[in-house]
């Protein structure tokens, strides 16, 4: 019995492998080397670049004397770079003017030609081509040169000084852990104290006395006419004021059958 229940329990797990493993749509995949290359953002990759190194060359190879609208074109594009570069970096912009542009033009153009190329006149054995900003892999690896620059820029500036911010906190995060611990024990303390005082209510209604609030109910015969109506009374501010309504709800239960009789004509 046990070893068809594991059976069952392997075969539900391979099938549930096998649905999580289904890909939406097909790829086209490269062997290079050892690796396997996703063939559609390789492809695309090399187009956008190809047009953004065309256009470089085309303005620069000859240069005039009155700019052409290319050259001005690309002058404005230049200096609207170097002053987003300026005014976030600070006076060292100029080393990373490069890089800002380089990712600026590079997802701009990505961007444009999904819209301005036809990637579908294309045909692949499998699957299509589409922009590049739309594959999960291309901003995976922007992120990641983004990180290594960042890193670079702050090891080169402040060295291993640059981890102290870092390293500073840990005992604060320590007395976190400390205090949650608190925490826990607090909760788990008053839960146990709110089990205990639901298994011995009988005992607690012998030796505690009654709230003020209930008695008040009592003795106001003419807005409260009957027991009933005080016991629904009491319940509803109980519960109102944070009490638990399922305890309230059962002393008043227990209240009625004792207390009743002797108190309220």
């Amino acid at each position: 019995m046990k070893f068809h229940v594991l059976l069952c329990s392997i075969n539900t797990l391979k099938r549930l492998y096998e649905i999580s493993s289904v890909e939406v749509g097909q790829h086209l995949y490269w062997q290079l080397g050892g690796f396997q290359v996703h063939a559609q953002v390789l492809i695309t990759s090399c187009v956008v670049i190809a047009i953004l190194l065309v256009s470089a060359i085309l303005v620069v190879r000859n240069p005039q004397t009155i700019p052409s609208f290319g050259q001005n074109f690309f002058k404005y594009v230049l200096e609207f770079i170097r002053d987003v570069s300026k005014t976030q970096i600070g006076e060292e912009y100029g080393l990373w003017v490069p890089f800002v542009g380089t990712m600026f033009l590079f997802i701009f153009v990505s961007n444009w030609s999904r819209a301005l190329l036809p990637w579908k006149i294309i045909q692949l054995p499998h699957g299509e081509l589409a922009a590049l900003t739309n594959d999960i892999n291309t901003t995976v690896a922007l992120a990641l040169l983004t990180s290594v620059a960042y890193l670079y820029a702050c090891l080169s500036k402040k060295g291993l000084a640059y981890f102290v911010p870092l390293v500073v906190p840990i005992p604060v995060m320590f007395l976190g852990l400390f205090t949650s611990g608190i925490q826990a024990l607090i909760f788990a303390t008053l839960a146990a104290a709110y089990i205990a005082m639901g298994l011995n209510l009988n005992e607690i209604l012998e030796n505690v006395c009654y709230p003020e609030l209930f008695l008040s109910f009592l003795n106001d015969k003419e807005k409260i006419g009957s027991k009933e109506n005080a016991i629904l009374e009491f319940y509803q501010q109980f519960a109102c004021v944070g009490g638990d309504p399922i305890f309230s709800e059962s002393l008043c239960k227990e209240l009625q059958k004792k207390k009743f009789t002797n108190n309220v004509n």
